[in-house]
This record gives structure tokens, C-alpha cells and sequence, in this order.
């Protein structure tokens, strides 16, 4: 069994990595008949384009049908996706919606197995369990009240359409610099962002870990 996660955030060692890097080692750790094996793919190291609107997905009788057929560093990762058995993406949340990096990702992953019929069916190799990790500095109420929360819903419903219904988790009201005493960020108490990390950023990652092993067991995990 192969899980990947996919960090949509540019940073390897910040809030994104740390969360997906739990979610990967409860879904190591988790009881399964078979070994369970890992890979957290940074989509920043990466130099690839958004969808390309070629439609070699779509031609019939093309090699690509059914596949993104627009070649460049996303190719391999498509490919090791597409036969995944289950996707973790995580993702900031910059401007009330994911990264463009990741948005740029799930356009060419999903778009190439969406069939143009009448019920908008899946081309895709296999159903897989799925996962969206998110985290922001806004608060909950303010996650709420900005609409986040709906926007980001309508790539979790493609999602579920082409692989599997997500499971979901808020991270909110995250701590976003290492001191922030050097830039202007007056907007945010900078001791009240570290008292909440100290306090709850220990229960986010325990949250990932238990969503990771939820995806190896079949359970579901949706805060």
C-alpha cells in the first residue's frame, strides 16, 4: 500500500509539512495486512504549468486519453498518483483558497479523468481514499466568516467525484513567522499566536496522525 502526501505549501519544515508528515506516519503506523509505504512530494521543487487546455485527455483514440498528455516535472508525479492508494493534500491558505501550486496540481490530476458524458463520470485507474489538510492564520470564526470554508469545498466535491469523498482538517490560527518582531504584523498578538500554537498545534498533528491512519484502516476522519 502506497500513501502519498502531496505539500502544496512552498516551505518543507513549516505548518504544512509538519502536518502532512503526521498524517503520513499514523498512516505508517497504522494496523494493515500489508506494508505500508509513504512519500510526501513537494510540489515547490517542482517546475510544471496548470492545465494547459489541450485536451489530449479528451481526444479519443490518443495515447493520452484519459491521462494529462502535456509533459513537464508534473508528468512523474501524475503517473505515481494516479496509481496511489490514497492522497493526502495539504495546503496554506493564501487569499481564502489553496495554494496555486496545488491548485495547479488537481487541475492536471483531475480534469485528464473527468469524462464529458452525461453523468460527468471518472476515467480514473482506481478509487482511492482522499484527504485535504488546511492551515491559516485567520481564526475559526474568522474562517467562518470570510466563507473559506465553501470555497474550499468545491474542489473537495471534484475530488470526491474522481476518487473518493475527502476527509477534511481545519488547521486554524497558525503561527506564520519565526519572530515576529521583524516584520509588521500588528494585526496579530504575537504572544497570543504562540500561547495558541503551544497549546494546540500538539492536538492539530495528533488530529493528522489519526486522519493518516484512518485512511489505511477505512475509517474517516472529518473535523
Amino acid at each position: 500500500m502506497k500513501i502519498y502526501a502531496v505539500n502544496g505549501g512552498p516551505r518543507k519544515k513549516h505548518n504544512t509539512a509538519k502536518l502532512l508528515q503526521a498524517a503520513l506516519s499514523g498512516a505508517a503506523a497504522a494496523p494493515c495486512a500489508e506494508a505500508v509505504e509513504t512519500e510526501m512530494i513537494h510540489l515547490y521543487d517542482l517546475d510544471f504549468q496548470g492545465c494547459m487546455s489541450c485536451f489530449a485527455c479528451k481526444r479519443l483514440g490518443a495515447k493520452s486519453y484519459g491521462r494529462c498528455g502535456f509533459k513537464d516535472a508534473l508528468s512523474p508525479v501524475l503517473e505515481k498518483l494516479s496509481q496511489a492508494d490514497g492522497i493526502i493534500f495539504g495546503s496554506p491558505i493564501y487569499f481564502g483558497n489553496v495554494t496555486g501550486k496545488l491548485r495547479c496540481l488537481l487541475e492536471r490530476l483531475l480534469f485528464a479523468y473527468l469524462v464529458y458524458d452525461k453523468a460527468y463520470s471518472t476515467l480514473a485507474p482506481k478509487r482511492m481514499p482522499t484527504a485535504f489538510l488546511y492551515d491559516m492564520n485567520v481564526s475559526r470564526e474568522e474562517m467562518e466568516q470570510y466563507g473559506y470554508r465553501s470555497g474550499l469545498e468545491r474542489m473537495e466535491m471534484f475530488v470526491g467525484r474522481i476518487f473518493s469523498r475527502p476527509a477534511v482538517l481545519h488547521i486554524c490560527n497558525t503561527y506564520q513567522f519565526d519572530d515576529y518582531s521583524k516584520y509588521r504584523a500588528e494585526r496579530f498578538s504575537e504572544p497570543e499566536k504562540a500561547a495558541w500554537r503551544d497549546s494546540h498545534f500538539p492536538l492539530d498533528l495528533a488530529e493528522a496522525g489519526r486522519m493518516g491512519a484512518a485512511m489505511v484502516t477505512g475509517g474517516r476522519q472529518t473535523v
